[in-house]
């Protein structure tokens, strides 16, 4: 592995995400939703700068193609446990991180099924798109305990509804690029 900018910032969001949580048990409200919007909004500008600089100055490593998604999953469900949780595991808010949960898990699975494989499984605009949805409505939620008005809960809210609907899409998709190789298990 070597330490380029772009691994170094992945490595510091994947240790970024268990502290996430920690911060709600260091300080209250709003301290604590003042300092987890700033280390979530980090997180979420640093994903896309390692990867532009990771293109754009030819940085790219297996160990970065590994450990970016792996970081941002670990953000951003962390925050989504996080978010649920705060607001008391409202229905809607606890179906879409349920919802975008399994699809993390299920993708996941299916790239390691897959092994030399997983290639087929490439990230898909709608994909970055679901990503940038995700991050943006549990940056909302977070800066509600920062202005605590209806409007904002709502605009996450629904804003975290769009992303389980992009998560439901996106995950159809990689089923349907993989199920040539799970029927082909399924033959032998």
């Amino acid at each position: 592995m070597r330490w380029t900018l772009p691994n170094i910032l992945s490595v510091l969001r994947l240790a970024a995400a268990p502290l996430f949580p920690l911060v709600y048990f260091l300080w209250d409200s709003p301290v604590a939703d003042w300092v987890a919007l700033v280390l979530f909004v980090g997180a979420s500008v640093t994903d896309w700068v390692d990867g532009y600089v990771a293109r754009r100055w030819q940085l790219t490593s297996r160990f970065g193609a590994m450990i970016d998604p792996i970081a941002d999953k670990a953000m951003v469900l962390a925050a989504l446990l996080v978010v649920v949780a705060k607001f008391g595991m409202p229905t809607w808010l606890t179906l879409a991180a349920t919802v975008i949960v399994f699809r993390e898990v299920f993708v996941s699975g299916l790239r390691e099924f897959l092994g030399a494989q997983a290639g087929r499984l490439k990230v898909t605009k709608l994909a970055k798109w679901k990503t940038t949805v995700q991050m943006i409505a549990i940056s909302v939620l977070i800066a509600h305990g920062i202005l605590p008005h209806a409007a904002i809960e709502g605009l996450g809210t629904a804003l975290l509804l769009a992303a389980a609907a992009l998560t439901l899409i996106t995950g159809a998709d990689y089923f349907a690029k993989s199920w040539p190789y799970l029927r082909d298990e399924q033959a032998r």
